[in-house]
């Protein structure tokens, strides 16, 4: 299927729909909760955590006390969440779709398209204000760039138009660790580039695992994912290409001493875990949803990223308390 195949095939979707914008409300608290991606919602959380205690560890400058850091990672928390709620309003005709999707809120018919635009619009507002009253106007202004570049770059603008969408627009995802460091010492530095870069690494091999397993569900909603347009042969070969320039990215905390000897010892012994899984998904020639290489590396890959944070975390605690 060709890339102007797939445009012409989303943009007829999305005017099939227009019922999604009107449907009657039949949403509860949960359902508004669902729009937030809370799955992603912890890995930004999480990264974000990292990337502010890690700036308390090793900054000279720390500008803000345990209870307006715990205010500020909130605000950060509520701006991905406002991200997930927008992304969901503009592709609630893919969600429908496709069987992963199908049961979100809006397909689902418990929330309506409007009331999912009105209410991301005022999380993301909400969060970038009350960030930059409570940090600073560097920290807003970061967190702004990722909603706007998760909303209007990558939703908008890449995922219905190139299979190299997930590789740009990972950088929306990447960039809590580099917000939360700013919200801390109001600059930033190397060290939260780094975590930026580790992220941002990690994601086309994490996200292409899926489509290889996926690769009908997003064929069937027309998005031009990596198998859909090139084939999984190609992809396989993407995937073991981003996992082998991975790990020197993810020994780079090591490398400039603000990640440990335990930090270094842990992501090498993953990263050659990640790299052999690569290996068995690049020789594995399964069908699509048969891919049990690929689900297994998705798994680990989603291991691997909270395991080398959560040793840093734990060694930016120890720092700050010995």
């Amino acid at each position: 299927m060709s890339t102007a195949d797939i445009e012409a095939r989303t943009e007829l979707q999305s005017l099939a729909s227009p019922a999604l914008d009107h449907q009657i409300s039949q949403a509860e608290p949960k359902d508004f909760f669902a729009l937030m991606k809370p799955g992603v919602m912890r890995l930004v959380v999480f990264t974000a955590l990292v990337g502010m205690v890690s700036a308390a560890a090793t900054s000279d400058t720390v500008l803000l006390e345990p209870v307006t850091g715990a205010i500020a990672l909130l605000c950060i928390a509520i701006g991905g969440g406002a991200s997930g709620a927008l992304n969901m309003w503009y592709e609630a005709d893919l969600d429908r779709l496709m069987k992963r999707t199908a049961k979100r809120p809006i397909p689902a018919g418990r929330v309506s398209r409007n009331e999912a635009l009105g209410f991301g619009i005022f999380m993301a507002a909400l969060s970038v204000m009350i960030l930059g009253l409570v940090a600073n106007l560097l920290a807003a202004a970061l967190l702004a760039f990722t909603i706007f570049f998760y909303i209007v770059v990558y939703t908008i603008w890449l995922k219905r138009r190139t299979q190299q969408n997930i590789v740009i627009g990972g950088a929306a995802g990447a960039l809590p660790p580099v917000v939360a460091w700013a919200a801390m010492t109001g600059s930033v530095g190397i060290e939260p580039f780094v975590l930026f870069l580790i992220i941002f690494m990690w994601t086309p091999p994490h996200f292409w695992a899926l489509a290889l397993f996926a690769s009908k569900d997003y064929e069937r909603a027309g998005i031009p994912m990596m198998p859909v347009v090139s084939g999984d042969a190609y992809t396989r070969r993407q995937i073991l290409i981003y996992s082998i320039l991975l790990a020197p990215v993810a020994l780079a905390p090591w490398v400039l001493g603000f990640g440990g000897l335990v930090y270094g010892l842990t992501t090498a012994l993953l990263s050659i875990g990640f790299i052999w899984r690569a290996v068995v998904v690049y020789r594995d020639t399964e069908a699509a949803e048969n891919n049990r290489a690929a689900k297994r590396l998705f798994a680990y890959s989603i291991i691997y990223l909270f395991a080398l944070f959560g040793v840093l975390l734990l060694e930016a605690i120890v720092q700050l308390v010995f």
